[in-house]
């Protein structure tokens, strides 16, 4: 089947599509011996592809990955017991034939954000393991003073149940006029992965959270999706996660 040239250096991880479009321009793509123009189409199983005259690496994997914004009110599960709505139910037709797809890691139920599903198992151990110290970026609206000594304590370190919290990126992104009150969003970044640990660093400090949302997982973004929607990795972000194997 024939496809876009960007689309296929792309998913080969030789580039995003815009950069994979900056390649053809400047004459560096070939199709069968002939210098590939913007807009041309191959055949990635039939045709030979070549970059600064050198075969494109074949593709990067036969599992699927999926970037899901998650919306508030469904479960990080492949199943629940009590018939609650999963994140699963929004990917259902991007299952594979005769598999299945888990969530890395999880986000609570009232919590939104980004989520990667994939039947990748052993990249969900890698990006899981506690000594990758994986970034994690959130963002939080919250009600309560937020000091300059409650910023320092989130950053420093909150002693939870569960011990002592490592060091965390925190800023004060904004304040946002409520229907009774004045909140504050605030922007953390951890590489825990502790049970809805940022509403109990929040807790913590005092401060009440109205929601909260994960920016950033990764280096995964949610930039151009809405609540719900899901995309599939670009073979620039497939390449960056697959070095943690």
């Amino acid at each position: 089947m024939t496809e876009r040239l960007q689309k296929i250096l792309a998913a080969r991880g030789v580039a995003s599509r815009r950069a994979s479009e900056k390649l053809v321009e400047e004459g560096r793509v070939t199709v069968n011996g002939r210098v590939a123009l913007l807009g041309d189409k191959a055949d990635p199983d039939h045709d030979e592809i070549c970059l600064d005259g050198k075969p494109l690496p074949p593709a990067l994997s036969a599992h699927t990955y999926l970037l899901l914004y998650k919306p508030a009110g469904y479960i990080t599960s492949v199943t629940d017991p009590r018939g609650r709505r999963t994140v699963l139910d929004l990917v259902r037709n991007r299952i594979p034939a005769g598999g299945r797809l888990y969530p890395v890691g999880r986000l609570d139920y009232a919590t939104s954000g980004v989520l990667l599903l994939t039947d990748d198992g052993d990249l969900t151990n890698a990006l899981l393991h506690p000594g990758r110290e994986i970034d994690k970026t959130y963002e939080s609206a919250v009600i309560g003073e937020v000091t300059a000594a409650k910023l320092k304590r989130l950053a420093g370190g909150v002693r939870l149940s569960d011990g002592l919290t490592a060091p965390a990126k925190v800023r004060q992104k904004r304040r946002e006029a409520g229907k009774s009150t004045t909140r504050t969003v605030l922007e953390l970044t951890i590489h825990e992965g502790r049970n809805r640990q940022v509403r109990r660093m929040l807790a913590a400090v005092g401060l009440d959270v109205i929601w909260l949302k994960r920016t950033s997982f990764a280096g995964l973004s949610l930039s151009g999706l809405k609540p719900g929607e899901y995309r599939e990795l670009t073979g620039e972000e497939l390449t960056r996660l697959l070095q943690y194997k």
